[in-house]
């Protein structure tokens, strides 16, 4: 497939790639994820195990997908890996679940935490968390219909500090003697219930580890996709486990196992065990700064999902998604659309249970992307593949494991929430027949 067609250069290396992929995958979830981890599993050794072990299936999912990526490198993602192998429906599915659940789901649930971190820092009651999330998320949607220069202005501003406390944190808290005992193995079995805690444990870091499924779309741009998608997938997602397990056992090390569960405020009370009270608010600010970054980048991206489909007319009024400013170029439409369903999902919603919706239906999406790829091994053989997944068939196989256990563990742990994804999934189904029809007719007469 000549990459060409798209218009596209072939300027990124392989640091590029890197760095693509570690400030695409690092967001919110790996300052408070921490909390339903341990919630889950009520032991040091399982949450340490949960994040190895979503790092591992993440590597998997990643080095499967950059397959499609670099044989069909076309503008749209995912979605034109869907479209390519399944058909149109399909691919329109997973653009109508990004515009209804994964972007705005994000953005809520990423402004409910900062709406907490921000309370907790500044001592305000509870109550104020909402109105915070609330005027985040408007405030965020306010300066990407500034433009697309301003959003990516904040976007690099973010991702900087978005490493400050991280590693502040990793190299203080493992150089400081621990506050409290670090048991890896289970003390009590009563504490555990084994296999089912590291299963709903497991299930909590995907979130920490979602942005995946993005990174294969530059390989249209790569110079030796064959060598540097592999390496930057590889390496960048190996390095965020090593952070993200690192960083998980400072928590670990500062707050008893009572204090981390459920806590949200788990990552800013350690840093204030580790550096003072002053200290921790600054390491706190760092991490409301990131947050917010975080959630500009779903506000940036997301809003161009729907307004791509409107832009086809495969949305109900598309007349309205579709519009774009003029003086800023930005699609205020979509943008709209967007905040109009976070706001709905931030009153309606908290954040562990927003989180997990999104890994239910992305999962589901992915789970056709990893079986995709034997699809198109056994229909198109000749089709011309820069970069083929290492230990074919053994990765994808584990990756597609590894995606149905999400899949089983989600109905038997939040069977509610994957009721709610499949719904509005299969709720596309008709409106894209009857959207279709509509246009269709419309243009007849």
């Amino acid at each position: 497939m000549n990459t060409e067609k798209d218009g596209l250069k072939k300027e990124v290396g392989t640091f590029t790639a890197l760095a693509t992929v570690m400030g695409t995958v690092i967001g919110g979830g790996v300052f408070f994820k921490v909390a339903s981890v341990v919630q889950a599993t009520q032991s040091a050794g399982l949450t340490l195990l949960a994040w190895l072990m979503g790092g591992l299936l993440t590597i998997c999912a990643g080095l499967t997908s950059a397959e499609l990526a670099a044989a069909i490198p076309l503008t749209g993602g995912a979605v034109k890996y869907l479209e390519y192998t399944y058909g149109k429906l399909p691919a329109y599915l997973f653009g109508w679940t990004q515009s209804l659940i994964y972007f705005p789901a994000n953005i809520a649930a990423l402004s409910i935490v900062f709406g907490t971190q921000l309370a907790a820092l500044l001592r305000l009651n509870t109550q104020a968390q909402l109105p915070i999330a609330l005027f985040t998320g408007l405030s965020i949607t306010l300066i990407n219909f500034l433009g697309a220069k301003a959003a990516g202005r904040l976007q690099s501003w973010a991702l900087i500090f978005k490493l400050i406390p991280i590693v502040i944190i990793v190299v203080v808290g493992l150089l400081t003697p621990g506050q409290v005992g670090l048991h890896l193995l289970p003390s009590s079995a009563s504490h555990t219930n084994g296999f089912s805690a590291f299963a709903s444990g497991l299930l909590a870091t995907m979130f920490a580890y979602d942005g995946w499924l993005g990174v294969g779309a530059i390989a249209g741009e790569m110079k030796h996709p064959e060598k540097d998608l592999p390496r930057a997938i590889g390496w960048g997602l190996a390095l965020i486990m090593v952070i993200y397990t690192l960083i998980n056992l400072v928590f670990l090390k500062t707050l008893p196992i009572s204090h981390l569960a459920g806590n949200l405020n788990a990552a800013s009370q350690s840093a204030i065990q580790l550096f003072g009270v002053l200290g921790g608010k600054l390491v706190t600010i760092g991490i409301l700064i990131s947050v917010y970054g975080a959630i500009n980048g779903y506000t940036m991206t997301g809003m161009r999902v729907p307004l791509a489909m409107a832009e086809e007319n495969s949305l109900p009024f598309s007349h309205f998604i579709k519009k774009v400013s003029r003086r800023t170029a930005s699609p205020f439409g979509a943008g709209l659309l967007q905040f109009a369903i976070a706001v709905l999902m931030m009153l309606l919603g908290n954040f562990d249970r927003l989180t997990d919706m999104i890994v239910f239906v992305m999962w589901f999406f992915s789970l056709l992307l990893f079986i995709a790829v034997f699809v198109l091994r056994r229909r198109e053989p000749e089709l011309h593949r820069p970069y083929l997944v290492p230990g074919y068939p053994i990765i994808p196989i584990f990756a597609i494991l590894g995606g149905v256990f999400i899949l089983i563990t989600t109905v038997i742990t939040q069977f509610e929430l994957a009721m709610i994804g499949t719904g509005v999934t299969l709720l596309g189904i008709p409106v894209y027949y009857l959207t279709n029809l509509y246009y269709t007719n419309k243009k007849r007469n």
